[in-house]
């Protein structure tokens, strides 16, 4: 069984993850705010999940170049301050072309880093590199956690939300300061067989539809999870906001729990089961009239949605054919149109239907999802030996 061992540099990987998940998941309930404070509609509030898309769609394409230019370790530097510089930005903005634009710098910064840090993680800890994404996905998750709380109370102590999300800039530049250590930079890009690879084989993609779906799941529910809750469980803003800390309780879980398991278990079985729990928690989140029962299932909802970015990046990088970086990179791709198409989408049929009815895209995506990872699950199975017949 593979083990995993946390050295001084896996632990600066898992910090520079977790100040990113900070400003995703502090940004992410404050879409309904923004809505109130711009006098804007659900669908022009949406607009910020497609710059968050452009973010990472830009940085799908240029990362490959990038980091041939710059090497990883100043690429997930160079990402982690265009963070900073984002949730610095958006302390000042109050106009719908300022907050798009911070959101699409800080999600073009996270990009690089995300990239960057799945790719080193692979190839530091071999066959381990799965359940390394994993922890380092939960410790992300569970500063993410908090986020949400910060955000939410400095919201609600008359602070603004804005102050809660410029904290990310603090430990930054302590991390910045006390490091001490460098991320390794890519290994020669050759294939399985040894040879130069030129393209991504298709149980890739596979995998990268994969994380589209899954990824429109998450960003369905970060960013407007708290409308719902307050359209239709009756939950006032700030708690609404802050609640969404429930679903990432449920992502640290999930994915500290799944770290284990991945060092025992098929990750394509993993995903299935992730993508059941999480239609489970959704149906409970999505029936409940009242405020504890939706919390509830947004928790269990979060049980199965933090796993699905671990899993999927994990096999999209198995499936790469020994090409990390280009694969994470493509990865990017796939998650950038997920925040472009499905929280937009979301947005525009709610302002139509509202939010509530809306909410039925979600378990669509997750239908996609699992029906191409069952297709990846078959087209990976180690062929059933045939039995040779004595003759009689």
């Amino acid at each position: 069984m593979p083990r995993l061992v946390r050295d001084r540099l896996t632990w600066v990987i898992y910090v520079q993850l977790s100040l990113w998940c900070y400003f995703l998941y502090g940004f992410g309930p404050v879409a309904p705010l923004l809505r109130d404070e711009l006098h804007i509609s659900r669908t022009l509030a949406s607009l910020h999940g497609t710059g968050f898309a452009v973010g990472g769609i830009v940085g799908g394409a240029v990362i490959p170049a990038l980091t041939r230019r710059y090497g990883r370790h100043r690429l997930i530097w160079g990402g982690l301050i265009l963070v900073s510089a984002a949730a610095v930005g958006m302390f000042a903005a109050h106009h719908l072309a300022l907050t798009l634009t911070f959101a699409t710098l800080g999600s073009f910064g996270g990009s690089l880093l995300v990239n960057g840090v799945v790719a080193a993680l692979t190839e530091h800890h071999g066959t381990a590199g799965p359940a390394a994404i994993s922890e380092a996905n939960a410790a992300a998750a569970t500063v993410g956690l908090v986020a949400p709380l910060i955000v939410g109370l400095t919201y609600s102590a008359g602070l603004g939300w804005r102050v809660g999300l410029v904290l990310v800039v603090i430990p930054t530049a302590l991390l910045a300061f006390f490091a001490g250590v460098r991320v390794p930079e890519p290994l020669a890009r050759t294939g399985s067989d040894g040879r130069r690879v030129r393209g991504l084989p298709g149980t890739y993609w596979l995998a990268a539809t994969s994380l589209f779906a899954t990824g429109s799941v998450e960003v369905c529910l970060t960013l407007w999870g708290s409308d719902v809750l307050r359209a239709h469980a009756g939950v006032s803003a700030g708690v609404a906001t802050a609640a969404v800390s429930t679903m990432i309780a449920g992502m640290v879980t999930g994915r500290l729990v799944g770290g284990r398991l991945l060092l025992r278990f098929r990750p394509t079985r993993m995903l299935l089961a992730a993508l059941g729990v999480s239609a489970a928690g959704f149906a409970l989140f999505w029936s409940a009239t009242v405020p504890w029962p939706a919390m509830a299932g947004l928790f269990i909802c979060g049980l199965g949605v933090g796993l699905h970015y671990p899993l999927g990046i994990g096999l999209a990088l198995a499936h790469s054919d020994g090409q990390p970086d280009l694969a994470a990179a493509r990865a990017s791709f796939a998650v950038g149109i997920s925040f472009a198409v499905a929280p937009f989408a979301l947005g525009s049929i709610a302002d139509q239907v509202g939010p509530h009815t809306a909410f039925l895209l979600v378990p669509a995506f997750l239908l996609l999802s699992a029906v191409v990872v069952a297709r990846l699950e078959r087209a990976t199975l180690p062929p059933v030996p045939v039995r040779a017949v004595e003759p009689v």
